[in-house]
């Protein structure tokens, strides 16, 4: 970078840097659309979401909250750019994670899900 740029933050999470003195008229916030989803990877969402709906209430309340905040990326009809969806995921199978025996049919049924999409 040379001396003239300039670098934002924004409370989005928005990382802007702008080059040159003048004419920078916007910022390109160019989205990857969701993904179409196979049917496998519909069932394997639908199974999913039914393990972490019982779970919620079996976990202490931060745990519940984090994996009610994720219940929209994990619906199969969501249209929810995969990054997203990921990011969902993962805090599940974190949460799943330290739980137990309890916890290991949704670690597997993530893992399952990530493997159908390619994550894995």
């Amino acid at each position: 970078m040379n001396g003239g740029d300039q670098h934002y933050y924004f409370g989005s999470g928005d990382h802007v840097t702008m080059h040159g003195g003048s004419g920078n008229v916007g910022i390109d916030k160019r989205v990857t659309p969701a993904q179409e989803l196979t049917p496998a990877v519909q069932e394997a969402l639908c199974e999913l979401l039914f393990l972490v709906q019982e779970l919620r209430g079996q976990v202490p309340q931060p745990s519940a909250d984090v994996l009610g905040d994720s219940l929209p990326a994990l619906r199969a009809e969501a249209d929810v750019p995969q990054q997203e969806r990921h990011r969902a995921l993962y805090a599940v199978a974190g949460i799943a994670a330290t739980v137990g025996s309890l916890g290991v049919p949704i670690v597997e049924a993530v893992n399952k899900v990530l493997g159908l999409l390619g994550a894995q």
